[in-house]
């Protein structure tokens, strides 16, 4: 008996305009700054240096925008609506609009913006408007993401 992965993610054919979806919360730790921060390569004192952080604006290390986008991507996927159906992720327009703090816990809100059949690339391309909010209410993120998602037949 063999046991074949079966997805589990909407086809393109499933998505409609006006269809959304929200991610369960995941909050931001020291933990993830310090990993990403390993990962990337991106050491800069506002994610890093406490001390100097005080310094600035926000009064506290921030979470890298980066690692807010990837958590992001990250609580979408798990939602599984795409899991064994998308392709590729082919585009990205993002703006940061506030920062995350240690501590803070967000989710993912996002909505079908459009969606286009591309046969030849053996499904379609949704575009989803896509927030990212912070436990206060606040879109910290926000902007669009396309992906291409496999047909039905």
């Amino acid at each position: 008996m063999t046991n074949a992965y079966q997805p589990r993610g909407m086809y393109f054919e499933e998505f409609t305009e006006g269809t959304e979806v929200v991610t369960q919360g995941r909050t931001i730790t020291e933990a993830d700054i310090v990993n990403f921060a390993g990962v990337s390569g991106d050491y800069n004192t506002i994610h890093t240096d406490a001390e100097y952080a005080k310094t600035t604006p926000f009064g506290e290390r921030i979470s890298h925008g980066l690692l807010g986008l990837s958590v992001a991507t990250g609580l979408a996927m798990q939602l599984g609506f795409v899991d064994g159906t998308v392709i590729a992720f082919t585009g990205l327009e993002w703006k940061f609009k506030g920062a995350i703090k240690i501590g803070d816990t967000i989710h993912v809100v996002a909505k079908v913006k459009q969606a286009k059949a591309m046969r030849a690339a053996g499904g379609g391309f949704v575009v989803f408007d896509a927030r990212v909010v912070n436990q206060r209410g606040e879109s910290v993120q926000q902007g669009r993401w396309t992906l291409l998602v496999k047909s039905k037949s």
